[in-house]
């Protein structure tokens, strides 16, 4: 380690895929993906069994695990009628929010954002207005381009091209996606040798395994699980060679590292699996929310752990604060816990969370406590079904008529949570809940000009995500 870098104050290196589902790694069982890296990853450090993200799609996923809120609590439960953000909206993540890098910022750490933000385009929103010293990425979705349709009319054949930023600026229109993971990676190593010697944040949002799937060549002929399998054996090698350059540098002992999916996996026939939760992409069943984490921070968190506390995206808020002696705004509620005492025992403690509230949109569709979990909702249809998540992960015995005390208890907790929260299908507004952002005058990043010369100038696949 630089000996001029404060030991007392982590690095922390936070690695989040795109639609990368709890059964799409080896180390969770995976049969036909191949993840060495993050095996070896999770054998050095500590795998979660029961981690899950706020919502079980990308933006208000992302915004919560940011800010350490639920996404109806920062007004990220919809986007004006819709589940995610799209170019040239007029809203995003509210300035007035802090982020995990806002808090790390605040503390002397330098903070980067590589690849996807989706928390808003326009110019108050990017990552730059929320902590980080710099962006590369992409503001939104890799579907979100000039994409071919198949013919089919949509709303997505409008699209502007899709810009790549550095910092505020787009550099480039319609990049090739086969190549951008490498570029990612590529900034990524020389952002932490930049800063080797003071304590750094580096948020690394792979475009990985969203849809359309452009994966290098060297990674489609070694998979056996086809695009799929090569695009999550490319996630595996760029933390491969983030690692190796921790290793180069002598900071592995000072870098705490987190690996993770900002929701499961569409699962509909790409490659990808939840094995063995039910449900997907957009649904509150656990293969929705349930996703792959894993923490490695050597001599601190204890190697080959396996957490099966319930613990969540929003707890890294408050852990990182801990970790890096930050301070957490007084003036605001935040829904994450602190995670410390649960990580530097390996998993074997309690966890601080007990509670976990499933919100579809600003719909509260399940609870869990405990080894419950209660459904009350899917979609515009009632349900009453509970489930013994220790004993039926797959949710397939429904427990409600045997439990009616279970039933009873986490109707309580929900019900305190719709007045906290908030629940539209319900018709309750929630007592504690803060704006989404909003400009008046949106535009895109971008514009289509038939004279520019595009690399890509229409992606070649149709798939969506």
């Amino acid at each position: 380690m630089p000996e001029t870098q404060n030991a007392a104050k982590p690095n922390v290196i936070l690695i989040n895929c795109d639609d990368l589902g709890y059964g799409d790694l080896a180390c969770y069982g995976s049969p036909v993906n191949k993840t060495p890296v993050l095996d070896r990853l999770a054998a050095e450090g500590i795998r979660f069994t029961d981690f899950y993200m706020a919502s079980p799609v990308c933006s208000p996923s992302r915004g919560a695990m940011l800010t350490g809120c639920y996404p109806p609590r920062i007004g990220f439960g919809s986007f004006d009628g819709r589940w995610v953000l799209f170019p040239g909206q007029p809203v995003g993540l509210n300035p007035v929010e802090t982020t995990i890098a806002a808090l790390l910022h605040r503390a002397g750490y330098a903070t980067q954002i590589v690849g996807k933000w989706h928390c808003g385009d326009q110019p108050e929103f990017l990552p730059t207005r929320h902590g980080f010293d710099a962006y590369y990425g992409l503001p939104y979705s890799n579907d979100m381009g000039r994409q071919n349709t198949g013919g089919r009319q949509s709303a997505g054949d409008t699209y502007p091209p899709l810009p790549l930023l550095r910092g505020e600026e787009v550099i480039q229109e319609q990049p090739d996606q086969a190549s951008l993971t490498e570029r990612y990676v590529e900034e990524c190593v020389r952002f932490i040798r930049v800063n080797a010697a003071r304590p750094f944040f580096l948020y690394l949002a792979h475009m990985y395994v969203h849809l359309p799937i452009y994966a290098p060549q060297r990674f489609l002929r070694e998979s056996v699980n086809g695009p799929y399998g090569a695009a999550v054996a490319c996630v595996d090698w760029a933390a491969g060679v983030i690692l190796h350059e921790l290793r180069r540098l002598g900071l592995e002992e000072n870098t705490l590292v987190i690996f993770t999916s900002d929701n499961g996996s569409r699962d509909r026939g790409e490659g990808g699996s939840n094995a063995p939760l039910r449900g997907t992409k957009g649904t509150t069943w656990e293969g929705g929310q349930r996703v792959p984490c894993i923490m490695r921070w050597p001599g601190r968190i204890p190697a080959g752990g396996i957490c099966r506390e319930l613990v969540a995206s929003m707890d890294f808020h408050p852990t990182l604060a801990a970790l890096a002696g930050a301070a957490i705004p007084a003036d605001r509620m935040i829904d994450g816990l602190d995670l410390t005492p649960l990580l530097f025992a390996g998993g074997q403690v309690s966890s601080p969370r007990h509670t976990f509230f499933y919100y579809r949109l600003n719909t509260l569709e399940a609870a869990r406590h405990g080894r419950w979990k209660l459904h009350v909702r899917k979609a515009d249809q009632a349900i009453a079904e509970l489930y013994d998540l220790e004993a039926d992960p797959g949710e397939s015995v429904n427990l409600y008529d045997r439990q009616p005390e279970v039933v009873r208890e986490l109707t309580a907790l929900m019900d305190a949570c719709r007045s906290d929260l908030g629940d539209e299908a319900a018709g309750v507004a929630g007592r504690n809940v803060r704006p989404i952002g909003r400009v008046d005058h949106p535009d895109t990043l971008t514009h289509y000009d038939p004279n520019h010369p595009y690399i890509e100038a229409m992606y070649d696949l149709k798939d969506r995500g």
